[in-house]
């Protein structure tokens, strides 16, 4: 796979810079406000973040074939208030389109919740894709499910493609039909510290309210106190996740489990406290689906450089 340059914006720990150094990439640049993050970001890939993007100048920043930003989704999401362009975080898009006005890479992948497709009744969409165009991006958008991509949790997600070719040809990826195996991201039973494990108090309500037909299972309860379970997890979220998913109706994820399902290796450290790496992996892009919609780029970018 040929060798490419890109930068990774609103960065988190790093799941677009996983993709992409699978595939070739190289970082080039960095940005993440927050410092638990970006501990975490310079522990496994050996390179320091800039802080604020708003306050970055454009022109600083190195050129890149590629843009990557899963920018802040609480303005759009479905836990949010869903403020949009109205919540103090929605507007840093625009910071996206500045950079990418400045420094006009190759191509772009964004990432956002699946509401961001119909907030404001589709209008918010419209204005980022036309914001787009309008910088010359020719762009896609799709919503992909983790479950598809060899993932064992329902993470619904906008992917927002852009190419300052208008030619070229791109389709996202399909995915596997098959759910993911939740087994496949759990610790041996016997090596979990007391620590994960429920409270008495609430493993009698779970098991009087709710008794699952999957082994294992993830059991969930919403906030009316409704309890469900699935062979997957539903999506994470930064701040609530810990609370209100349960492994068989007993015990709450690992730091390592939660990072397993959002695609990130083993080899990736952890070095923070439990409740940063909890928010993290909340925040984080499912590395599985931007590696397989990263893949497509590459391939539908491949026959334009053989061209030339």
């Amino acid at each position: 796979m040929a060798a490419f340059t890109f930068i990774d914006l609103f960065a988190g720990i790093g799941g677009f810079h996983q993709a992409a150094k699978a595939l070739g990439g190289k970082c080039v640049f960095a940005s993440e406000i927050d410092p638990e993050a970006r501990r975490a970001y310079a522990a496994n890939y050996q390179m320091e973040t800039y802080g604020d993007i708003t306050a970055i100048d454009a022109a600083l920043i190195p050129d890149h074939d590629a843009l990557f930003a899963g920018f802040p989704c609480q303005p759009f999401s479905v836990i949010g208030r869903r403020l949009g362009f109205q919540d103090s975080r929605g507007p840093l898009f625009f910071e996206i389109a500045r950079v990418l006005k400045a420094k006009k890479p190759s191509f772009f992948i964004l990432e956002n919740v699946k509401l961001l497709s119909r907030h404001n009744n589709g209008e918010t969409l419209k204005i980022i894709l036309s914001t787009l165009e309008s910088l010359g991006y020719k762009t896609r958008w799709s919503v992909l499910n983790a479950l598809k991509f060899g993932l064992p949790q329902k993470r619904e997600r906008t992917i927002i493609v852009g190419f300052l070719d208008p030619t070229v040809d791109f389709k996202f990826p399909e995915g596997d039909q098959k759910v993911s195996r939740l087994e496949d991201i759990l610790e041996p039973e016997g090596t979990i510290p007391a620590k994960y494990f429920a409270s008495q108090r609430i493993l009698d309500k779970r098991q009087t309210d709710h008794v699952s037909q999957y082994q294992p299972s993830v059991w969930h309860e919403n906030k009316s106190g409704h309890i469900s379970s699935y062979p997957y997890s539903c999506a994470l979220r930064a701040g609530a996740s810990y609370n209100y998913l349960l492994v068989n109706g007993q015990r709450r994820f690992t730091p390592r489990e939660l990072l397993r399902l959002q695609g990130f290796p083993d080899s990736f450290k952890i070095v923070c406290a439990d409740f940063h790496t909890r928010k993290q992996a909340g925040n984080a892009v499912p590395v599985n689906v931007i590696k397989a919609t990263l893949k497509e780029v590459l391939a539908a970018l491949k026959p334009r450089k053989a061209s030339k």
